[in-house]
């Protein structure tokens, strides 16, 4: 266990949606398919690709997605706090010192919660490789063989809606997240055309991006509750705790906090003054899979449940079904990793098998994926940046 990490390799990139995903979100209203509020077009993914080396040759990767609306930090952002900040705390570290890098990290550079994440995500696939056991087996071992998934609609008409519904069931999907907020009467349309036409075999959960005061987000909810709704993402603008906390004291929907939730303690805080009853987890969110352990054992003493969702490439897909694999008995929902849906390329050689519905445990050390190197090159929008011990 002589492995220091002696080499850290970051490269930005832009990854374009498919051309059905741009039509899709192009038909909705303000086109981007969700209700929240920006006013750039979304054409595509930003990401950060890491690549970390050690002394003896092996090669740990992971993969950052950042939008500025929700995430305010851009690639290059990311890799500037990196460059000039974080590295020092990962340089010359044996990877396997996971909580000394993540408690080092943090008590020198405030916040950072998505930088900090691509570089946890880095050490788990380095422990892996070099190991030669699977990233799960460091976080809980590997007890299922593959995971329920979960579809993304995108907020357009009720028609339109369903039928993009009807087209994931019948790749064998169950859970749909739909993207609601335009109006409560529109919200009600779309939950009753989905519930009556697929039945109550199918769970739903809704996606609101802020759209609401907290006075009308109780009247939102309360108004889809008959249809059986497992929660309810992000009803109120993203800084106002208080305004969650009105929220799910009046309803009997769990809310979750997506674009309002960054670090641990973001999450905690919400908890505790009874703002939500779910935990999401993504691979920002709350930055890193150490991090993200810590919150699902807090979740799961609190009694809450956890979804694990976004729309990564291929590395953190990966990432994302290991750490449901490591830990399914304290997830609830089904997984959501729509990124091989959305983007037209996820830069891995191997796909994942994602048939049925599910998605299957990679296989092999670390994530069990490998970079494709010519799709980096293509979709890298500058210089890959190398900071060296």
């Amino acid at each position: 266990m002589n492995n220091k990490i002696k080499r850290i390799e970051l490269t930005p990139i832009h990854v374009p949606f498919k051309e059905a995903v741009r039509k899709a979100m192009g038909e909705s209203q303000g086109g981007l398919g969700m209700a929240i509020k920006a006013e750039e077009a979304w054409l595509g993914g930003d990401f950060v690709i890491i690549r970390m080396l050690t002394n003896e040759g092996y090669e740990g990767i992971g993969e950052v997605f950042v939008w500025l609306p929700e995430s305010g930090v851009s690639p290059i952002q990311i890799i500037d706090s990196i460059q000039n900040g974080l590295s020092n705390y990962l340089l010359g570290e044996n990877p396997f010192n996971i909580e000394k890098i993540n408690h080092r990290m943090d008590i020198n550079i405030a916040q950072s919660e998505v930088a900090k994440g691509l570089l946890d995500m880095a050490c788990y696939d380095l422990m892996g490789k070099i190991s030669g056991f699977p990233a799960c087996y460091f976080i809980g071992g590997k007890n299922v063989d593959e995971i329920p998934l979960a579809a993304l609609i995108p907020l357009g008409s009720p028609m339109l809606m369903r039928g993009i519904a009807r087209s994931y069931l019948k790749k064998g999907f169950r859970t749909f997240r739909l993207k609601l907020g335009n109006s409560i009467k529109q919200d009600v349309e779309i939950c009753k055309k989905i519930r009556e036409s697929f039945g109550n075999n199918i769970r739903l959960r809704v996606d609101y991006n802020q759209a609401y005061t907290p006075v009308n987000a109780v009247k939102a909810i309360r108004a889809i509750e008959p249809f059986d709704i497992d929660y309810a993402e992000q009803p109120v603008n993203k800084d106002d705790y208080l305004g969650m906390r009105y929220v799910q004291k009046r309803v009997n929907t769990p809310l979750m906090a997506h674009e309002g939730y960054f670090s641990l303690k973001d999450f905690i805080t919400l908890v505790e003054l009874g703002a939500v009853e779910v935990l999401g987890i993504n691979s920002e969110r709350p930055g890193g899979v150490t991090k993200a352990l810590r919150a699902i054992d807090y979740a799961e003493a609190k009694g809450l449940g956890v979804v694990l969702h976004n729309q990564p490439l291929g590395i953190a897909s990966a990432m994302h079904i290991h750490f449901h694999s490591a830990r399914y008995t304290q997830i609830n929902h089904a997984t959501e990793l729509f990124g091989m849906e959305m983007m037209e390329n996820d830069l891995i050689k191997k796909p994942i098998d994602y048939s049925g519905g599910k998605a299957k445990v990679p296989e092999g050390p670390g994530w069990g994926v490998q970079l494709d190197e010519k799709a980096l090159d293509k979709y890298s929008t500058d210089s890959t940046i190398v900071i060296e011990h």
